[in-house]
């Protein structure tokens, strides 16, 4: 099973918060990934499940 063949529930992000800065997150529907401008951060969703850990998150340009 790949990545791209689970998809993301987008009403997650209702209660989904960025864990370093407390903020709303944005869907990143091309890269499965969750953004978090304030912090700079960008979490990956593997197998349609957010991985909400700062060590797993990717950090922006």
């Amino acid at each position: 099973m790949s990545d791209t063949s689970v998809k993301f529930d987008r009403r997650m992000l209702e209660a989904l918060i960025c864990p370093r800065s407390q903020t709303t997150l944005s869907y990143d529907a091309e890269r499965q990934e969750l953004i978090s401008k304030t912090a700079g951060l960008a979490y990956p969703i593997r197998n349609g499940i957010p991985v909400m850990l700062i060590d797993e998150a990717r950090v922006l340009d």
